[in-house]
């Protein structure tokens, strides 16, 4: 999935629409001032809504270390089969 914005920049517009829209700006031409449809806005607003920038870089580092700790437990539990079939073979019953 190709992404156009990084967290930070998607944070900076949905501030600037918000901006726009208390100025009594309609929604779709704030969004569209700013180069995003309003289908983006919204769907922002509820992924990134009422988040900062630092809090939106924790939560990516937090999905990175998530991920790599599930790669940690993949790892075990192949190697734990891989045991298991080991004593299986050489007869063994685990």
């Amino acid at each position: 999935m190709h992404k156009r914005f990084k967290e930070t920049q998607i944070i900076n517009r949905l501030r600037a629409v918000e901006v726009k829209v208390s100025a009594r700006e309609a929604v779709p031409d704030a969004c569209r001032s700013l180069g995003v449809s309003d289908k983006s806005y919204y769907r922002w607003r509820k992924l990134y809504g009422g988040m900062g920038s630092s809090e939106v870089r924790r939560c990516r580092d937090l999905e990175k270390e998530n991920q790599r700790l599930k790669q940690i437990v993949a790892d075990l539990e192949l190697d734990k089969r891989i045991l298991k079939e080991t004593l299986d073979f050489l007869g063994h019953k685990a």
